[in-house]
């Protein structure tokens, strides 16, 4: 009992039980704090994923296929990623109607936006391909509506209009107008590349690039109080502007000419 004592009494023996305490409670810590969370958030992940697959095989399985490698009547979505489900889903493209044109046009979507994001999750584990993008990437702050327009006209106006009003494509095809369309989509619709439309991802398009021409767009299609360029003849460009000096510009003036000219015939004859 005496060495006991002794031993207790030692200049270290405070240090030794102080550092073995702390190496246990970091020990515990450790071994079930982390684990507990990580556990958790896998197994929520696991439960969306596999809410999404039975939407997906009740919705989209009989045209991409059970484990959406694709059919004859739909392409392979192995890889797409969740953005491009946020976007055909969200946006009532898909699930496509049965009978379709040379596009599948935009229509009221039939799930909610929890439904959309179980479908997405499972997409996405089929194969790596663009997520969701945040607000902070489709959002207004920051954005330069000058730089938008100028990559909105060198990279989208040939097919979409200089204002997003759409316009025609070839066999049946057209680009849709923009208006009204969700940021959040039009951001998506550039990462992915859907239907006719060719991708634009970081390499090409920044994501400072995507947030300038989001915000362009809502500049030219928001408020329509105040246009300070006068009438906008639909916002179509020079081509309806040449089309109206054409009609009723030109047309004004064959008026008047064959109007003067009648009046000096029968001045002439009277």
């Amino acid at each position: 009992m005496k060495k006991l004592s002794v031993r207790r009494r030692h200049p270290l023996a405070a240090v030794v039980v102080l550092l073995l305490a702390l190496a246990a409670t970091g020990g515990l810590y450790a071994a079930f704090a982390p684990a507990g969370k990580a556990q958790a958030d896998e197994t929520s992940q696991s439960l969306t994923i596999k809410e999404g697959k039975k939407l997906y095989e009740v919705g989209c399985a009989s045209c991409h296929g059970t484990g959406g490698q694709g059919s004859s009547d739909g392409p392979s979505l192995v890889g797409v990623g969740a953005a491009a489900v946020d976007f055909q889903v969200g946006t009532g493209r898909m699930p496509a109607a049965t009978s379709q044109g040379a596009q599948v046009p935009r229509k009221k979507n039939i799930y909610s936006q929890a439904q959309i994001d179980q479908l997405a999750a499972y997409v996405a584990s089929l194969g790596a391909g663009p997520s969701v993008p945040t607000t902070q990437q489709y959002g207004p702050a920051g954005a330069d509506i000058a730089k938008g327009g100028e990559l909105f006209r060198t990279n989208c106006a040939q097919c979409h209009n200089f204002t997003g009003k759409g316009g025609a494509l070839t066999k049946g095809k057209f680009a849709p107008d923009l208006e009204g369309v969700a940021p959040k989509h039009i951001y998506e619709a550039m990462q992915t590349g859907p239907q006719n439309m060719p991708s634009f991802p970081d390499t090409t398009l920044s994501e400072k690039n995507k947030k300038d021409i989001i915000a362009y767009l809502n500049a030219v299609n928001g408020d329509k109080t105040e246009n300070p360029g006068g009438l906008e003849l639909g916002g179509l460009g020079p081509v309806s502007e040449g089309l109206f000096g054409w009609i009723f510009g030109l047309g004004t003036l064959i008026v008047v000419a064959v109007w003067v000219a009648a009046r000096t015939a029968k001045a002439k004859k009277s």
